[in-house]
């Protein structure tokens, strides 16, 4: 027991100290950051970062624009997600398998393999410098990660369920809509955190179908404050903690669900 408190204790110092410096360095001059790293600020809590990114780097844009992009992709990629997995669980054959062995196996490709030719179909499709091409290509690339999680689930839904269902009338749109959905709920909201911050903080694919500033997101314009010669800490870790925020609240308000819907697939019965 005090062996595992301890590794708990270090393990939460890990990640503490991380955060206190980000906050801390956030409150500091670039002066002082350079002069005292890992002090705290000298002259009391300095609020001029969180004004100043607001104010100068325009950074309210790149806030919607992160929003707009990570609400569509999370929205979207849920509910064709949802239907396909439902699908793959009605079929319960070998189409079902292979149609869910299918969406395994793109689990499995690295994304950088495939910037060469999606940057060409996007730029075909001159959905280039477009918020709609970034929704499009997060869809398609998170989609297999939400079949295979809602798959893992669905599967422990009692047939009986489906077949009461069907007695009484009901088609698979009402039965997608108002029986797997529901019981669905856990699970759904579970594969939302996931997508959502994997969304939030995409940079690859904003950095490669993104040039212009008025379709940046927030990851990627927290890029303009590292330069060649001198990097701008205070105001990047001040970029870091206001895009931390959404997922903060996120995780907050659907913690209860994270947590049953991380663990509804792994039991059966």
């Amino acid at each position: 027991m005090f062996f595992r408190r301890f590794a708990v204790l270090i393990y939460a110092i890990l990640i503490l100290v991380p955060v206190i410096m980000v906050v801390l360095t956030s409150l500091k001059t670039l002066e002082q950051t350079f002069d005292n790293p890992l002090g705290i600020p000298v002259d009391g809590l300095i609020l001029d970062n969180f004004r100043n990114i607001f104010q100068e780097q325009t950074m309210a844009g790149y806030f919607v624009n992160s929003s707009v992009v990570t609400l569509f992709s999370v929205s979207f990629t849920l509910f064709f997600a949802s239907m396909i997995a439902y699908g793959i669980t009605r079929l319960n054959n070998w189409k079902g398998n292979g149609l869910f062995v299918l969406f395994t196996v793109g689990m499995m490709v690295p994304p950088q393999v495939n910037m060469v030719p999606l940057y060409s179909l996007v730029s075909s499709l001159d959905l280039t410098n477009s918020l709609l091409g970034l929704i499009l290509v997060n869809i398609s690339s998170t989609l297999p990660v939400g079949v295979f999680i809602l798959t893992g689930f669905m599967k422990t839904l009692p047939k009986e369920l489906f077949e009461a269902s069907t007695i009484d009338g009901a088609g698979n749109w009402q039965i997608f809509s108002k029986v797997v959905i529901p019981l669905s709920l856990p699970s759904l909201s579970a594969t939302a955190i996931f997508l959502f911050v994997m969304h939030w903080n995409d940079l690859l694919y904003p950095l490669l179908f993104i040039t212009d500033n008025a379709y940046k997101t927030l990851p990627l314009a927290l890029l303009d404050f590292q330069g060649q010669y001198l990097t701008n800490y205070p105001m990047l870790f001040t970029g870091v903690l206001i895009a931390s925020v959404p997922m903060v609240i996120m995780y907050i308000f659907l913690q209860r669900y994270f947590v049953a819907g991380m663990t509804s697939g792994s039991v059966k019965g």
